[in-house]
């Protein structure tokens, strides 16, 4: 068995979305101020790096992360290979088999410098969607910040995927990760009111 870690570090010079709140880590304690032991501070928004969206990120009256089963974060997911493309559309999965499995995650390769936000993506396109709900999909992953353009308002992606019941995993890292069939595991913070929560997302392949 081999966990691949598919999660981008947090680190102070994280990409973040432009305007949201920088993330920082820093010692509120020292050990050598308390005599024992360290203490970590974090400032981060929600949907800082490795992340999932809640519906009420897009939605008012959409669900938030409790409301959301673990279910939905934990399963057999395909790792498909979508790089060089403009849009991520039904065509690139028309011939994929996703007998046994629940989650897609796809790889762009789009977001070539980690250590900043890209200028352009491939978002997913709204007719996906529906052809991933036939499949039995519930949950899509993308190596990207958004599965929307990134000066989308509307957010067309986002809405269909809500729609269809299918769930958002962004910023996820697959440039190390060959496609195939894995068990994927990215649980979400318990935030009641969350819109949205840091994941540390990972791949279990059992046939190493």
């Amino acid at each position: 068995m081999k966990i691949i870690d598919i999660s981008r570090p947090l680190k102070n010079d994280t990409p973040i979305w432009p305007g949201d709140t920088p993330f920082t880590f820093s010692l509120n304690w020292t050990k050598e101020e308390t005599g024992s032991v360290n203490v970590g501070q974090l400032t981060m928004s929600s949907h800082t790096g490795t992340h999932v969206d809640a519906p009420f990120h897009f939605d008012s009256d959409g669900k938030r992360i409790l409301d959301i089963p673990l279910e939905r974060f934990m399963g057999r997911a395909i790792v498909v290979s979508v790089e060089g493309t403009l849009e991520i559309s039904p065509e690139h999965v028309m011939g994929i088999d996703f007998t046994g499995v629940d989650k897609v995650l796809f790889k762009t390769n789009a977001w070539k410098l980690s250590g900043k936000f890209p200028e352009n993506i491939p978002p997913v396109h709204k007719e996906l969607p529906a052809f991933l709900k036939e499949k039995g999909i519930n949950l899509i992953g993308v190596d990207l910040p958004s599965v929307d353009p990134l000066d989308s308002k509307e957010l067309v992606a986002h809405h269909s995927l809500r729609e269809h019941d299918i769930g958002i995993l962004e910023g996820i890292d697959l440039s190390h990760v060959d496609p195939g069939v894995y068990e994927l595991v990215a649980l979400p913070l318990p935030l009641q009111e969350g819109d949205g929560s840091p994941v540390r997302a990972v791949l279990i392949d059992r046939r190493t």
